[in-house]
């Protein structure tokens, strides 16, 4: 090679190099440009910036009385439904441990312990969630949105409806989200904000179905997998991710598995619980065992069992046990769809009924007694043999 040709190949690395530096140069200073506007076009908003010149100072000195740096640089939000909580956590480098800033009342909750599975079942959603979207201009006043449906969501909802539009909002009014105050939502908000502001693109938010520090949440939440015991796995992991944090106060890693299942580590809680959180309690109802095997159960009948009176008779009943329940709806509730499975046995017996998804501790122990306590159906056959067969139902509790 000739120097005059050494001399262009080094000429032309030494162009790649500058152009690869000015490059990286432009990416760095576009995301510092991006991360500092954030806070500046929340300014930009008459309705933010109003709300920053009124909350700011105040939030500052709470900082300082607690011995916290202004503003957080990452900020860690978790909710438990049943205790009705939300819990603002925050620190300033990766490296420190978080720090309770603030415990707010959440005004309602909607549903009952699991998670969201559908549209319009009223629920609010229960795992793993981070904030990706700021709205100044919610008819709540404010609102941060979550990114439900997530991974695990997706896979596990149903797939044509699985609802959405699920936020943390002002208003003090639910049909699925978290609310809070008014004032409540401008602080989160402003802290979001903050946070994202520098750096924190994905800020975490976990709901639990309940605080598993609390031993009256623990025991309610024992009581509710007594009946759903399918249930058992999903708040295990709940539970695990919970713990981790109250042991290293770090966000715990989570990941989905095929199954859409949350797999987190396992961590034992600091002090033993006398019955376990998330086990299976042995005792059970004699409607919610099922007394017939699922490999006995016809998987397909040339005939279904028919209803004492037909399908009008059975839709009178399902209307009056609907009427009957609407009374025992939660507090703010309206509305809710209860999903109960039930066999049939080849004698025509309703020998099994549980409620799989919806409703409260009430409604479903009323919905269950009642499908158990029907009169006998004709039984559904297959080849002129009559045979057991399982069965699902929808019940509308509320108005339309």
């Amino acid at each position: 090679m000739s120097v005059s040709t050494m001399m262009i190949v080094r000429f032309h690395k030494i162009k790649v190099l500058v152009v690869c530096l000015l490059f990286y140069a432009r990416l760095s200073a576009q995301n510092s440009v991006s991360a500092f506007a954030f806070i500046d076009y929340q300014r930009s908003i008459p309705k933010i910036n109003e709300i920053l010149k009124r909350k700011e100072d105040t939030l500052m000195k709470q900082f300082a009385e607690k011995g916290l740096k202004w503003p957080a640089r990452y900020v860690y939000i978790r909710s438990f439904k049943y205790d009705s909580q939300l819990e603002v956590w925050v620190k300033n480098t990766k490296e420190e441990k978080y720090r309770l800033f603030k415990s707010y009342k959440v005004c309602a909750m909607a549903g009952t312990l699991g998670p969201k599975r559908m549209a319009g079942d009223y629920q609010v959603p229960e795992g793993f969630y981070y904030i990706n979207e700021f709205n100044a201009k919610s008819l709540y006043h404010l609102s941060l949105g979550l990114n439900y449906p997530n991974e695990s969501d997706r896979i596990l909802a149903d797939s044509y409806q699985p609802g959405g539009e699920i936020y943390i909002h002002g208003s003090c009014v639910t049909t699925g989200c978290i609310p809070l105050t008014d004032a409540q939502i401008e602080e989160v908000y402003i802290l979001a904000a903050y946070a994202k502001d520098l750096g924190e693109d994905f800020i975490p938010v976990h709901i639990f179905p309940v605080n598993f520090n609390v031993p009256k949440s623990v025991s309610y939440l024992n009581k509710f997998l007594v009946n759903f015991s399918e249930y058992s796995s999903f708040a295990r992991s709940m539970r695990n991710a919970f713990y981790y944090f109250e042991r290293y106060k770090d966000v715990p890693f989570v990941m989905v598995n095929s199954k859409g299942e949350y797999v987190t580590e396992d961590v034992p809680p600091p002090v033993e619980e006398k019955k376990g959180v998330v086990e299976k309690l042995k005792k059970k109802p004699p409607h919610a065992i099922q007394p017939i095997p699922e490999d006995e159960l016809a998987r397909t009948v040339d005939k279904l069992p028919v209803y004492p009176g037909g399908n009008d008779a059975f839709q009178s009943f399902l209307n009056k046990l609907s009427a009957e329940s609407v009374n025992d709806l939660d507090d703010g509730q309206v509305k809710t769809f209860v999903m109960v499975e039930y066999i049939i046995d080849a004698l025509g017996r309703p020998v099994y009924a549980r409620v799989i998804h919806g409703g409260n501790d009430k409604i479903n122990e009323n919905i269950e007694h009642a499908f158990t306590a029907m009169p006998a159906w004709a039984p559904a056959t297959h080849t002129g043999k009559n045979v057991p067969i399982k069965l699902k139902q929808t019940i509308m509790i509320g108005a339309d």
